[in-house]
């Protein structure tokens, strides 16, 4: 099990995760039309190329889930019971085609459940980082998790 306990968690832990991904135009191909998002700023490379960008924009719900996707082996895998929102989700820069991110979280609350003795909830800040050292996403992130077994 990769993730940590509900007890193993402190304000201020910060996980620099090992896995980065560079973004492809698959990517944002697939992630679009399963989400039956039509916007010509992500399928229609010309455009794309008359707008401010002057590129295909990845769409953000890609980068949202790559986010919360590769926190989830240093975070919660196998201590999960739900997640229970997500908060404060920006994009402060564009994500391209090409662009290679990496990804920290840092639990920024820890706090007893008031109805589940056995579980806890963490609050993470996430980032993602391009590969220029931009930020192109934060967000928070509350879970529940089991605390340790005894």
């Amino acid at each position: 099990m990769a993730g940590r306990y509900f007890d193993e968690w402190q304000v201020g832990d910060t996980v620099a995760h090992a896995i980065t991904r560079t973004v492809t135009e698959a990517d944002n191909l697939l992630i679009s039309t399963l989400t039956h998002n039509p916007q010509p700023m992500h399928l229609d490379a010309e455009a794309a190329k008359a707008s401010e960008f002057g590129q295909i924009l990845v769409n953000s719900c890609f980068t949202f889930s790559l986010v919360v996707g590769v926190s989830v082996t240093d975070t919660t895998l196998g201590t999960l019971i739900a997640n229970l929102g997500f908060d404060e989700v920006r994009f402060p820069k564009p994500v391209f085609i090409g662009d290679t991110l990496h990804f920290e979280s840092e639990a920024m609350a820890v706090r007893e459940s008031s109805s589940r003795p056995t579980a806890g909830i963490v609050t993470w800040a996430h980032r993602a980082i391009n590969q220029r050292g931009e930020t192109v996403c934060t967000m928070q992130r509350s879970a529940l998790l089991h605390k340790k077994p005894t």
